[in-house]
């Protein structure tokens, strides 16, 4: 061990989301787990009744203590300080003995390769918190406009890359479904009009679900670094987003048939009650409920297929 640091409080304990062990469980746990520390603190010359206190009571101790009930065999500080503290032990490997000769050996540093890199950084919570939200934004995106293949694709990638990164991290599913369900709330906010309300609901689920989406303690939580710029510019693109939809629904359509809607044109043959209107630059079939004569302006109230309702017009003064 190194100076100042401890060690100890061994008691198994549940991790991720399966909740608390029942007390028959957990006896089984321990118990196995303390038949397993004794015959490796006895195989290998340690105190035994310690490691049992460690797993039973989560008793801890310094360094300094560890070496005088003979838990560990060193305290070193350095590295060259335990090469120089091991030379000459003697050592059990594979059921041989062996003698270390460390003294003056030179230290060779192996580097991690390409891939423990790249999976050690999407495994990274920010990373993976970044991966979700891009991987979800393509998917919507491709789902929203199909055939533009390249946000599916990156969507897709990232997503896989997030689920990756999950299996590594401690993660809450609650926080998943909270982060969905704000996704949900965004893209009902198109369809529905709410003034604003699922959009403040979408943000305020997104934020609840990144506080909660991982666990497992200190540096396995998102920093507030990449939480806030991520979940504020997520939100404010959808909000944004949303306010265009709005504002278009909003706006009396200018193309298709309902653009025809309010056009006026010119009766081109007596109107008793059909005929032909000269509208937006094209002859139409046309029908009107009173009768209008050739040259009388007119005014499209509706049209059914492509026949045309009209109305006599006031004369533009």
């Amino acid at each position: 061990m190194a100076p100042n640091t401890n060690i100890g409080a061994a008691h198994p304990v549940s991790i991720g989301m399966g909740g608390k062990m029942d007390k028959t469980m957990e006896k089984k746990v321990v118990n196995d787990f303390v038949a397993y520390g004794r015959a490796l603190a006895e195989e290998r010359g340690r105190n035994p009744d310690w490691m049992e206190k460690a797993i039973r009571q989560s008793v801890s101790i310094p360094a300094s203590e560890a070496l005088k009930l003979k838990v560990i065999d060193v305290v070193a500080d350095s590295l060259e300080d335990l090469l120089t503290k091991i030379n000459g032990r003697r050592v059990t490997v594979g059921g041989k003995p062996r003698v270390l000769n460390t003294a003056g050996v030179p230290v060779k540093e192996i580097p991690e390769g390409l891939r423990f890199r790249v999976l050690k950084y999407i495994a990274d919570p920010n990373i993976a918190f970044i991966l979700l939200m891009i991987g979800l934004a393509g998917i919507y995106f491709e789902l929203a406009h199909p055939g533009v293949v390249l946000p599916g694709v990156v969507g897709g990638i990232c997503l896989l890359l997030a689920f990756f990164a999950f299996q590594t991290l401690s993660i809450n599913y609650i926080g998943i479904l909270l982060i969905f369900l704000a996704f949900v709330f965004f893209i009902l906010e198109f369809k529905v009009t709410s003034y604003g309300l699922l959009s403040l609901a979408g943000v305020v689920s997104l934020f609840l679900g990144a506080i909660m989406l991982f666990g497992g303690g200190p540096g396995m939580e998102i920093s507030w670094s990449v939480l806030i710029p991520t979940v504020l510019t997520v939100s404010a693109f959808f909000i944004l987003v949303a306010g265009i939809v709005f504002r278009s629904h909003l706006r009396r359509s200018v193309t298709g048939t309902a653009g025809m809607v309010g056009e006026r044109g010119v009766a081109h043959s007596d109107l008793k009650p059909e005929g032909q209107v000269f509208v937006h630059g094209e002859y139409w079939h046309a029908v009107s409920p009173e009768p209008i004569e050739a040259g009388e302006p007119v005014e499209v109230v509706q049209v059914i297929d492509l026949k045309l309702l009209v109305r006599r017009a006031q004369k533009s003064s």
